[in-house]
């Protein structure tokens, strides 16, 4: 496996790119959105027009990719196919990073949904081995997100426990969702701060962030078609306090608003990584003036 660090190879703020935004995000730049991100089952073999569109961005923005069917939980084998075309398309269009959803989705065929895995011991031994699998044959270590979820089967550790001991025999990175931090922590009643605090923040390679659906006030559901609400922004910062400034990307899947909202969140998450790099020069500045 080819080594790289913890960390994608892009900066600021980024969006994900549908195809409906194709024509709308045209005439924007770098200045505004600084990389974006596919799910390359997408993209991959897509010719004509639309091939040529797709290139016209992957030529002008930095680009990560976030798998959808990897199942990287699955008990099904790993689908070694899937993993091939996804390196030939990220060497095609110079594809940044790749990360994958810690869930499984398939067994005898896609279930079309995010399931769950359990958190047991067992769990993370075969997890981590189809990780280090997918690893050597896209040759970089990949990104897994923590996922959200509505149910907790055969739990024999907690998420956060779960999530580390992964990562750690994995030697994989960890792509954050903060909307799916505080999801979780309204469905399954824990402190979304302390849970961050918990997870490996040094492995952090890119971030997510989104809005959800209010079902109940005890039940909220990823959607990733509403506006990011205040509480999960301050998540954000506080993701920077613990772990430094990374590369965060706006999810907008369905319900998308005009591209100026967009824009207004995107500036958001820029306004945010400078109040948290300008703190961290303060912080050290002044431990600098202590030694002095």
């Amino acid at each position: 496996m080819a080594v790289n660090n913890f960390t994608a190879e892009v900066s600021g703020a980024g969006l994900g790119l549908r195809r409906s935004l194709l024509h709308p995000l045209n005439h924007l730049g770098t200045d505004e959105i600084q990389f974006m991100e596919v799910a390359p089952e997408n993209w991959i073999r897509v010719g004509g027009r639309l091939g040529k569109e797709f290139r016209a961005y992957t030529e002008r923005f930095p680009f990560v990719c976030h798998g959808l069917s990897l199942s990287i939980g699955s008990p099904a084998p790993l689908n070694r196919e899937l993993l091939g075309d996804i390196r030939d398309f990220m060497a095609q269009h110079q594809i940044r990073y790749y990360s994958e959803h810690l869930s499984y989705s398939s067994d005898q065929g896609q279930l079309y949904d995010l399931l769950p895995i359990p958190f047991t011991e067992e769990a993370v031994h075969y997890v981590a081995g189809r990780i280090r699998e997918a690893q050597d044959i896209l040759g970089q270590r990949i990104a897994i997100e923590n996922a959200s979820y509505y149910c907790a089967p055969q739990q024999e550790m907690s998420e956060a426990e779960f999530i580390n001991a992964v990562i750690r025999e994995a030697d994989c990175a960890l792509l954050l969702d903060v909307n799916n931090v505080y999801v979780n922590s309204i469905n399954h009643g824990y402190d979304p701060v302390e849970f961050l605090r918990a997870l490996p923040g040094e492995r952090t390679a890119y971030i997510h962030i989104a809005g959800h659906f209010l079902e109940a006030e005890d039940l909220r559901v990823d959607t990733h078609g509403a506006p990011v609400i205040d509480p999960v922004w301050q998540l954000l910062a506080h993701s920077y306090e613990f772990f430094g400034v990374k590369p965060t990307l706006l999810e907008r899947d369905f319900n998308i608003p005009p591209i100026s909202e967009l824009l207004a969140e995107l500036q958001q998450i820029t306004a945010l990584q400078a109040i948290a790099t300008d703190q961290r020069n303060r912080n050290k500045n002044a431990g600098l003036s202590l030694v002095l």
